[in-house]
């Protein structure tokens, strides 16, 4: 069961001082492009930026992107991430939060694929 502790961490911020208070968000992505993923993971801030993702496309990869690194294949929003119920309004997307825990293990499966 998720609880409001589960969906928020809170995490030193790197400047300024403060707390930065973060939230999870998965989102499906139902689509029939195979180069494009279909699971969005991702770590957001109190801004609503984000801070941490990882993409999981239909064969089975995983990409990753925080502050320090991106990829041509993935990088962080330069926008802030809408709120949930303007992503469920879209019908090609079904987003849910979850918990930091959840977030972690698929981030450590990502950072864990790299070579």
């Amino acid at each position: 069961m998720l609880t409001a502790g589960s969906l928020i961490r809170k995490r030193p911020r790197s400047q300024g001082g403060g707390r930065l208070i973060m939230w999870y968000l998965k989102v499906l992505w139902h689509h029939d492009f195979p180069e494009d993923p279909v699971e969005l993971f991702s770590e957001i801030g109190d801004d609503r930026y984000e801070v941490r993702k990882v993409e999981i496309y239909r064969d089975g990869r995983l990409e990753w992107a925080d502050e320090s690194r991106c990829t041509p294949a993935i990088g962080l929003g330069e926008v802030p991430v809408p709120p949930l119920e303007e992503i469920a309004q879209l019908d090609e997307f079904t987003p849910s939060l979850i918990s930091a825990y959840d977030f972690e293990q698929v981030w450590r499966a990502a950072r864990g694929q790299q070579h």
